[in-house]
């Protein structure tokens, strides 16, 4: 398999009833190793990142206040979870684990954080569960270190990665494309080089679709040198508040022709997991799961 970035410190402890699905990030790796999908050796802890690699793409006080425990009471209500030390160390390790774990994609091809895919952290602000926006500081970290030229960030999450957007908005050298449902969260959307808006129940037929006439093309047309992938599994028709109509297999499908581009064209990607909210959790873990099984089997 390929390296994971994982640390005990993902599960945060939330009230019971919280609609995050914290439960998840202890589970998926058992079940990796359960299926025989990846080993231990695959996983790596990461520690806490550079705060100078965090300043690159965020606003340097939002930060300070963040990891100080600081933020007002209207910042944390926007981001949905409770203030304290153990929240920003677990923000610091996510994101962390996707910088290595990009730095680990130039050797093996691919890499996968068992959190992050944090879309919706902006340069000074954090909303909708995220913080700190782990594929931006990893792909500066990239540029800025001469490891990559021209980045691409995949998001397939059902929700616009507004964040993301946000902060590169006048970077050419990082192409942001969101393929996400149109009247979902965030109701007020940053413009993101290529967004794909998406109508209330597009099933897997639509989906696939307009994903194949855009993501060929694009790499085609800006030919980058990295890929980061948000494989958020809310498309499913299953999923709280996803509002797609999606089946396991069309995301299973997704995934694979994700793969399968960076294959052919022999791009390496580091892969974060971002959100699902299917009651059941097991829906959940398949889902993300087969995101894990796809990337064994075609790259």
């Amino acid at each position: 398999m390929f390296p994971i970035a994982f640390d005990p410190v993902y599960k945060y402890p939330v009230p019971e009833g919280h609609r995050f699905p914290m439960d998840k990030y202890e589970l998926l790796p058992m079940q990796l190793l359960r299926e025989g999908i990846a080993a231990e050796t695959d996983f790596f802890s990461p520690a806490p990142v550079d705060l100078e690699y965090v300043y690159a793409v965020h606003e340097r006080d939002y930060i300070e206040r963040l990891v100080q425990g600081k933020l007002s009471r209207q910042e944390m209500r926007r981001i949905g979870f409770e203030q304290s030390a153990l929240l920003a160390e677990r923000e610091l390790r996510i994101t962390n684990g996707t910088v290595l774990g990009a730095l680990k994609a130039l050797d093996s091809g691919c890499a996968f954080n068992i959190a992050g895919g944090t879309h919706h952290a902006g340069y000074n602000f954090g909303e909708g569960f995220c913080m700190i926006n782990d594929h931006a500081v990893a792909a500066q970290y990239l540029l800025d270190h001469g490891k990559a030229k021209q980045v691409l960030i995949i998001d397939l999450d059902v929700h616009q990665g507004n964040g993301t957007a946000n902060i590169f908005l006048n970077e050419p050298r990082v192409f942001t494309f969101s393929m996400h449902g149109k009247n979902n969260y965030p109701f007020r959307k940053e413009r993101s080089d290529l967004d794909v808006p998406l109508e209330d129940k597009t099933n897997d037929a639509t989906y696939l679709r307009l994903l194949e006439e855009n993501l060929p093309d694009l790499i085609s047309r800006i030919k980058p040198d990295f890929l980061f992938y948000q494989a958020g599994v809310d498309i499913l028709y299953t999923d709280k508040i996803g509002r797609m109509a999606c089946t396991v297999e069309g995301c299973r499908m997704r995934d694979r022709l994700v793969f399968g581009l960076a294959a052919q064209h022999r791009i390496p990607l580091q892969v974060s997991m971002g959100g699902g909210y299917s009651p059941q959790l097991r829906t959940i873990l398949n889902a993300h799961v087969n995101t894990f099984r796809s990337a064994a089997e075609l790259l």
